[in-house]
């Protein structure tokens, strides 16, 4: 089942927003399936320990006076972002947080399931491009929200948030304009592993969401913790959040 259509299809009775809920101890995060009081299953392997290749390098020294390498292109998602909500998710807990909702600059797509992730890192890397060349400094991390699904594919609206929209402004580009992320009461879980393996945290979502009697909007928000690198690395970490009607 691909991600959205399960959370967009319950119905049940909504459910007030109270205390965090804590999910059974014992599981690694893309991998639980049940979230009732039985363990989980363990995850089939632990993220890769180190940093990406590339970062950190040092220049090599010759003889003659040290030659630094040509520029080179930033990384398309800097370090350092704040997320939308402060504290670290748990792959372990459903938070239950308030977005706040920020300023950002917002591109609008259509893809497929099977061209999603190259899609969104491309939109995201265009934001981020245009952003830089209108000397607007990014102020959080990248995020999408899915405002329709079906079996085939999904529209979204990529974002980057910003610290305020210039004065008298409403677009960056032709494609690109300026809005506000979600804000409001949400449930938070946290997807930790390949990209391509999110689908198995959706269905815990809808497991969870199910069980506590909440209809959620017809709406889900992805914001990524960490850079959008390939859909296998088992170092990617994704805020998702499903808000209450």
């Amino acid at each position: 089942m691909k991600r959205g259509l399960m959370i967009l299809g319950i119905a049940a009775v909504a459910l007030a927003l109270g205390a965090s809920e804590t999910l059974p101890q014992g599981a690694g995060a893309p991998r639980p399936g049940a979230v009732e009081s039985s363990p989980l299953p363990p995850p089939g392997a632990p993220p890769a320990a180190g940093r990406p290749a590339g970062r950190g390098d040092t220049l090599t020294q010759d003889p003659a006076p040290p030659i630094s390498p040509g520029p080179q292109a930033p990384p398309a998602f800097a370090g350092g972002r704040p997320t939308l909500v402060p504290k670290p998710g748990d792959p372990l807990d459903v938070d239950e947080v308030v977005l706040p909702g920020k300023s950002a600059a917002v591109v609008s797509g259509v893809s497929t399931w099977t061209e999603g992730f190259a899609d969104l890192k491309k939109a995201l890397q265009t934001v981020e491009d245009e952003l830089r060349k209108a000397g607007i400094a990014a102020a959080g991390r990248p995020l999408t929200v899915f405002t329709e699904t079906d079996d085939s594919g999904f529209h979204y609206d990529a974002m980057v948030p910003i610290e305020q929209v210039p004065q008298g402004r409403a677009n960056l580009t032709p494609e690109i304009r300026f809005g506000r992320t979600p804000e409001g009461k949400a449930y938070r879980f946290v997807h930790k592993g390949p990209y391509d393996e999110i689908d198995e945290t959706y269905d815990t979502i809808s497991t969870y969401l199910d069980a506590k009697g909440v209809i959620a909007k017809d709406a889900f928000l992805e914001e990524y913790v960490t850079d959008l690198t390939e859909a296998n690395d088992d170092n990617t970490e994704v805020n998702i959040f499903v808000q209450p009607r």
